[in-house]
């Protein structure tokens, strides 16, 4: 029998992640000590009432039946939580619907407002799940590189206004993934006027916001004056409350935009199941005192790798925010060869920036998914390369 593969799957290359393990592993067998900041998978568990509170209702027989659209105590611990940590008031029944983690959200998404052909501006660097959902789609993306001159920021005033015209939807991820910048109540007021301008459809990722070290919390985009006339965005439980693997996630915004989206999950799945939406309601009831101790921790991370890696020569992108350190490592090698090469030497896996798009070479990603010794440790090894 000749199977082959659909043409649209050309479009999907196989990511490096699992060549990068493979090898570490590899690696780890000839006795080498590994340590993985390759992948952003929390390693503190989640909080100890999330976990007594799952297990009480796995345990009851009426929690097996389909959610479909999710309950509706969920949504309206979006809404509190909105409105307490960002003032923002959101409806309920209109303004807010689930995905199952922000992955499958922001892969589907695109499928729900673009036609093939159409253009939508994305990052590069960006995470990897935007391009995906773009290609799912059939359009066409413009790339906005993120440089240091402009602060890691798309440039939105560089876009042409015949492709500016012509776009329809505008993803942003700030702090971001890889590059963890952080934007400003005058950024996101210049995202809605281009997007009116332009009569796009904006997409925020803000699955890092509250991942926030110095100062106050970057904010959401929808905070912003005009934002929910313009957009959406999508957040997640997985890294700020530790829920990775429970896959629960939600996009919020526009009453309209929310409406096509439901149509189109209402054709996806059946819902997520529903011990999983409530303790996620809890985790958002208690957001406060849950996310607090968690920036104490990854503050501390981020503060002893950023500082390392620069006395060591490394180029490190500023930043007080985000899950991972975004550096240009100083050896004339490129990041693939970099990748291996110190796998092989030190056993620190790190992601080459080239996985992220071609703006990224020379970089490396690396996150902040080990304790402050282990990431010492993992910058003393790499000096010696």
């Amino acid at each position: 029998m000749n199977i082959e593969p659909s043409l649209k799957m050309s479009l999907f290359t196989e990511a490096i992640f699992g060549k990068l393990k493979a090898f570490a592993a590899q690696q780890q067998r000839k006795g080498m000590e590994i340590i993985d900041l390759s992948l952003g998978s929390p390693d503190i568990p989640p909080a100890p009432m999330l976990l007594e509170h799952m297990a009480q209702l796995v345990a009851k027989p009426q929690s097996y039946r389909y959610t479909l659209t999710g309950v509706q105590a969920f949504n309206e611990a979006v809404c509190r939580y909105y409105e307490r940590v960002n003032g923002v008031t959101l409806d309920a029944q209109t303004e807010v619907v689930q995905t199952m983690g922000s992955q499958e959200g922001l892969v589907h998404l695109p499928i729900a407002f673009c036609n093939p052909g159409d253009i939508v501006l994305t990052t590069n660097p960006a995470y990897v799940a935007y391009d995906a959902g773009i290609h799912l789609a059939g359009a066409t993306p413009y790339y906005m590189p993120l440089t240091k001159d402009n602060g890691y920021l798309p440039d939105l005033a560089s876009i042409p206004n015949d492709i500016a015209d012509k776009a329809k939807l505008l993803i942003l991820n700030l702090p971001g993934n890889p590059v963890p910048a952080m934007p400003s109540e005058q950024y996101f007021e210049q995202v809605v006027a281009f997007a009116k301008k332009h009569n796009i459809i904006v997409l925020h990722d803000a699955a890092y916001s509250e991942f926030y070290f110095t100062g106050n919390a970057a904010g959401s985009f929808l905070a912003t004056p005009g934002a929910k006339e313009v957009g959406l965005e999508i957040n997640s439980l997985s890294k700020s409350f530790s829920l990775a693997g429970a896959r629960i996630a939600y996009i919020v915004g526009n009453a309209n935009m929310i409406g096509i989206v439901k149509q189109l999950k209402s054709n996806l799945d059946f819902g997520i199941f529903e011990p999983i939406q409530l303790t996620a309601a809890l985790a958002l009831d208690h957001a406060e005192e849950i996310t607090a101790s968690l920036r104490t921790t990854f503050a501390e991370r981020h503060r002893v790798l950023m500082t390392g890696l620069q006395q060591i020569g490394w180029e490190v992108a500023p930043s007080n925010g985000g899950m991972f350190v975004w550096a240009k490592h100083p050896y004339k090698m490129t990041s693939e060869e970099f990748a291996f090469k110190a796998i092989e030497e030190t056993g620190v896996v790190m992601v080459p920036g080239t996985v992220f798009g071609n703006a990224g070479e020379g970089y490396m990603r690396l996150a902040l998914v080990q304790d402050v010794e282990l990431l010492a440790q993992a910058v003393e090894k790499l000096r010696a390369i």
